[in-house]
């Protein structure tokens, strides 16, 4: 059991039988009274968002989870399958349990894959990936006062605002953590 003041961006624990990841933590102390934990966490397993308070004090149930290096070999419009860089083992995810992070997945890129008994749940994605532009819109000539930006689409199917400069078969830098543009590489 972990006391809830240890929960942190990141961090996984078990909560009525389920298993939940926290995206956001807030520590609110008012002048009188108990402090409040409010955590905002998905669920694992289906992805649902959950936004819960705790009370300071409050334990939940930490969980050991395992990490192992992989690489994403294909997907099969459904499954995604990775490659255990250590044993060799090819574990399969759903497409619904990776979500936004499938349009980071390209043939070859080396990640981080978290198990927990033996079921694989989630990735950890690099900060940063490489993505050839497949499909960009024509930029006009004029069009260049300041800042100005277009949707390309990526070999992966996402989609990323660029400046106008950046074309089809050119190569970008793509942040995971926020899927913006970085830089044209």
């Amino acid at each position: 059991m972990i006391d809830v003041n240890d929960l942190r961006k990141g961090v996984t624990f078990e909560l009525d039988g389920t298993l939940y990841k926290v995206l956001d933590y807030e520590h609110h102390k008012p002048g009188r009274g108990k402090a409040t934990i409010r955590v905002k966490a998905v669920n694992l397993r289906t992805r649902v968002t959950l936004e819960k308070t705790f009370n300071s004090g409050d334990r939940v149930q930490d969980v050991r989870l395992d990490y192992h290096n992989v690489q994403f070999l294909y997907s099969d419009g459904q499954l995604y399958h990775f490659m255990d860089l250590d044993t060799y083992d090819q574990p399969a995810i759903s497409g619904e349990i990776l979500g936004d992070s499938a349009g980071y997945l390209k043939e070859g890129l080396e990640l981080k894959l978290t198990f927990y008994q033996g079921e694989p749940l989630d990735v950890d994605l690099p900060t940063s990936v490489d993505l050839e532009v497949v499909q960009a819109d024509v930029s006009v000539r004029g069009d260049t006062a300041t800042g100005v930006t277009k949707k390309v689409t990526t070999e992966t199917g996402l989609q990323v605002q660029v400046p106008n400069f950046v074309d089809v078969g050119d190569l970008i830098r793509v942040d995971t953590r926020t899927g913006g543009y970085i830089t044209r590489v």
